[in-house]
């Protein structure tokens, strides 16, 4: 594994262990020419899955990005690391079940929302707001009156 402090292409295994939520193996490394320490996570792939975007554009799926989106989404609002980890486990893992090769940006996006809505409401609406393109004050408000009116029922 390469240090991403010195780029030395060798580094030790100093302890490995699951993730709490055991969807991932925890490793501390040590780098061979530095010293310096550092964390990986190695995780199971079932299938190579490209993300289809709105405009017609393909791409690998990448779990940072839904990582960063997840996080952006809940910055600020007290969600423990775990659960936001346990999120984009169970959305990448739903992915990979599909069994299809290719999926839609769009159901992914509908996943996370999905997953989000349990989560943290303001998190939810926060999303949309991006998923959705709001452009106006107008969309949080609706969206933020269907997200209150469900909680009541």
């Amino acid at each position: 594994m390469r240090c991403p402090f010195c780029a030395h292409d060798d580094s030790q295994v100093k302890d490995s262990r699951p993730t709490e939520d055991n969807t991932a193996i925890r490793r501390r490394r040590q780098c061979d020419s530095c010293g310096a320490r550092f964390t990986t996570f190695e995780r199971v792939q079932l299938r190579e899955v490209t993300v289809v975007k709105s405009d017609g554009t393909r791409e690998a799926f990448d779990r940072t990005k839904l990582d960063q989106s997840v996080a952006l989404a809940c910055r600020k609002r007290g969600v423990a690391q775990e659960r936001l980890d346990q999120l984009v486990s169970g959305v990448q893992r739903q992915i990979e079940t599909l069994g299809d090769s290719e999926v839609a940006a769009k159901s992914i996006g509908e996943m996370v929302m999905e997953g989000l809505r349990g989560l943290d409401t303001v998190a939810y609406i926060r999303f949309a707001s991006v998923y959705r393109d709001f452009t106006e004050a107008r969309d949080f408000e609706e969206f933020a009156s269907t997200v209150r009116d469900a909680g009541k029922g």
